[in-house]
């Protein structure tokens, strides 16, 4: 599996535990467990953005191979 599918899947677990954390924190009335979800999510997006640019510089690499090659 490529590295930017595993930052991808790896983003989304962060963010559905994340949002998991934030709702029990909301319903238990647990600001520090809330807050703490808010941050998991957010490292979650980062980490699904350094997949979607390591993707993008595969391809990148890719045309600048095939404009060599061509």
């Amino acid at each position: 599996m490529k590295t930017s599918t595993k930052d991808k899947i790896k983003g989304s677990i962060h963010e559905v535990k994340g949002t998991i954390k934030e709702e029990v924190g909301k319903f238990t009335n647990d600001r520090d467990l809330k807050a703490e979800g808010k941050a998991e999510k957010k490292v979650g997006k980062v980490q699904q953005r350094i997949g979607d640019a390591k993707e993008a510089v595969a391809k990148l690499k890719e045309q600048l191979a095939e404009l060599k090659t061509g």
